[in-house]
């Protein structure tokens, strides 16, 4: 008994690492999640047609709600699992499908250029910022937030996210493997 325990807990460390997946039996969408180094990043699937919803509610026209519904969205949380203050800037995240570069996410600011030049009213602008996960934060132990995030990957694509973070003076970096963009109905 006492050599499966100490079997389970040098084990344990590497499963921390790796990368969770879990499916919701109701919506059928899918979960990748990882915490590493007092870090946890979580991504979750969402559909063209809850984009559509979400974004047609809060005053988007029907062509940037398809634009933006042309992307693969996901859900995504960061949490401080750790004992101290971390902070995390999506512009030191990267993504890429098998064989090919990693390439920067879409930012803010790309996509508020993108609104405006679609005639975008001022209160669907906002709304869109909101919902997006912040392009910085510091996160106290303990602290989280949520946000979407997207990728320019095809419907049912297969990617890996590379995420880098600084804590405690040091950059750190993880990974999420094998996430897929949702398809068009799941």
């Amino acid at each position: 008994m006492r050599r499966t325990a100490l079997t389970l807990l040098a084990a344990w460390p590497l499963a921390a690492f790796a990368t969770q997946t879990s499916v919701d039996p109701e919506t059928g969408l899918a979960t990748w999640e990882t915490r590493t180094q007092g870090i946890e990043v979580r991504l979750t699937q969402i559909t063209p047609d809850q984009i559509r919803a979400f974004y047609l509610a809060r005053g988007f026209s029907p062509e940037a709600t398809e634009r933006f519904a042309r992307e693969c969205v996901f859900m995504t949380v960061v949490r401080n699992v750790g004992e101290v203050t971390l902070l995390h800037r999506l512009a030191n995240w990267r993504y890429a499908m098998a064989g090919q570069p990693l390439r920067p996410l879409r930012g803010k600011a790309a996509w508020a250029y993108q609104w405006r030049r679609l005639g975008l009213p001022e209160s669907a602008r906002i709304a869109f910022e909101w919902a997006q996960l912040p392009t910085a934060q510091t996160y106290a132990p303990g602290d989280w937030n949520q946000g979407m995030t997207s990728y320019s990957v095809p419907r049912g694509g297969v990617f890996d996210l590379h995420f880098a973070w600084q804590a405690g003076g040091r950059t750190h970096s993880g990974k999420l493997e094998q996430v897929r963009c949702a398809d068009e109905n799941p």
